[in-house]
C-alpha cells in the first residue's frame, strides 16, 4: 500500500489494519529520524512524511517516545531472531558461537551505527529505557547459554556452569555488540579485531 498522501484506512479488518498502520508509522518514523535525528523530529514531521494528520498518528501511539520505543523493540527483536537462527544452524557449537558473535557485530554496525542520527536514537534508548535493553540482554544470554551447553555436552567445551559461561562470554565480547563500545572501538588499530576477540572468548570455554 502506498503510504504517500493517504489517511489511515478505517475499513479493513481491525487487527490486520491496525498492524499495517503501525508498521507504516514506524517505517515513516525511522525515515524521518534518520534524516533529521530523533531530538529534532516531531510527531507532526512523521505525520507529514505519511501525508496524514497528526491526530491519526495519536490513534496508534500516545507520543514520540512510544514511537521510539516501538522502533527500538523492532530493532532488538530482529537481533534476537538472528541469534535464534544462529543457534539453530546444523554446525558445531563453536561455529554457532562464532556466527552469533560476528552476526551481532555486523548487525550493530549496519543497523545501529549507519549514521550519526540513528546512533543518537540508539543512545537515547540505552539511557532512557535500560530495563528494556536489560531484558534483551537476558534473552540473548539464554541463546548463548544453550549453545554453550550443547558444546559442553558434545565435549567441545570444558564442562561447567553454562549460565555463568554465557554471562562471561557476553561480557568478553560486549565491545562487539554494545553500540557505544562498537562506535568507540571500530577502526582503532590498538583494539582487538572482532575475530580475535571471539577466538579469545572461545579458547576460554575450552580451557
Amino acid at each position: 500500500m502506498d503510504a504517500t498522501n493517504t489517511e489511515i484506512d478505517n475499513h479493513a479488518p481491525e487487527s490486520a489494519a491496525r498492524q499495517e498502520n503501525v508498521v507504516r508509522i514506524l517505517d515513516a518514523a525511522e525515515r524521518v529520524f534518520r534524516q533529521y535525528g530523533y531530538s529534532k523530529t516531531t510527531v507532526a514531521d512523521i505525520a507529514k512524511e505519511l501525508g496524514m494528520s497528526t491526530a491519526n498518528i495519536y490513534r496508534f501511539f500516545g507520543s514520540k517516545v512510544e514511537i521510539h520505543q516501538a522502533l527500538c523493540s523492532r530493532m532488538l527483536n530482529a537481533s534476537y531472531e538472528m541469534a535464534l537462527h544462529c543457534a539453530a544452524l546444523p554446525v558445531s557449537a563453536e561455529e554457532r558461537l562464532r556466527e552469533y558473535a560476528m552476526g551481532q557485530y555486523r548487525f550493530t554496525v549496519e543497523t545501529m551505527l549507519d549514521s550519526e542520527k540513528v546512533h543518537e536514537m540508539v543512545i537515547i534508548a540505552i539511557e532512557r529505557d535500560w530495563h528494556v535493553i536489560d531484558q534483551y540482554i537476558d534473552r540473548l544470554q539464554s541463546v548463548v547459554r544453550d549453545i554453550i551447553a550443547d558444546g559442553m555436552a558434545a565435549g567441545e567445551f570444558k564442562p561447567g556452569d553454562a549460565e555463568l559461561a554465557a554471562r562471561c562470554f557476553g561480557a568478553a565480547t560486549s565491545s562487539l555488540h554494545h553500540p557505544q563500545l562498537v562506535s568507540q572501538c571500530i577502526g582503532k588499530g590498538n583494539r582487538a579485531m572482532p575475530e580475535e576477540l571471539i577466538d579469545f572468548a572461545i579458547r576460554a570455554l575450552r580451557a
